[in-house]
């Protein structure tokens, strides 16, 4: 070994989060916690493969096909915005090692305020996750109406996919997007 430092000493990666998706036609946003490993890697929201997020939007809106790919991301980022739909995450940046949002060091959170200007048709703010909505204290200074959904992550295997759907469903319609 050539001089490595004790596993102790080893710090995880400071990791900058994804721009968000959203118009000034934008109604609801949804807010994950931070982008996994694989989003990072593809600068994609939800981009991995057994994430539910893509899956459980096309079965709410069954009427307008969504191409899942990942050559479709532009593609699919329109398609979302079409709906009235925006993503962002809840953290700016942070330090985590892996995926798990468990692993999450030295969050920053992102400037909610800001997204106000950007948005001004935006009528509610979704989690996606729980930890996301620990957060909500900070969604709930915009004066809008804050749910809480399950997360689409493969790590929430406690919720079948009918389950996450019905929930999302509710929160879709509440929002008027259906």
């Amino acid at each position: 070994m050539l001089n490595d430092p004790p596993n102790d000493e080893i710090s995880a990666q400071r990791l900058l989060g994804l721009p968000p998706i959203v118009s000034g036609n934008t109604r609801l946003l949804v807010l994950g916690s931070f982008p996994g490993a694989a989003s990072l890697a593809r600068q994609q929201y939800y981009a991995h493969p057994q994430n539910h997020f893509w899956k459980i939007l096309q079965a709410i809106w069954p009427a307008s096909p969504l191409e899942i790919s990942v050559d479709s991301y532009e593609k699919r980022s329109n398609w979302l915005l079409d709906r009235g739909l925006g993503v962002w995450d809840v953290y700016a940046s942070c330090e985590r090692e892996g995926s798990l949002d468990a692993a999450i060091r030295q969050a920053e959170v992102n400037d909610f305020a800001s997204l106000i200007r950007r948005c001004p048709q935006l009528r509610g703010v979704a989690h996606n996750g729980g930890e996301s909505f620990r957060h909500a204290k900070f969604t709930a200074t915009l004066g809008l109406p804050v749910y809480k959904l399950p997360s689409t992550s493969p790590a929430n295997a406690s919720w079948s996919f009918e389950r996450k759907l019905t929930a999302w469903r509710e929160v879709v319609a509440a929002a008027g997007l259906l």
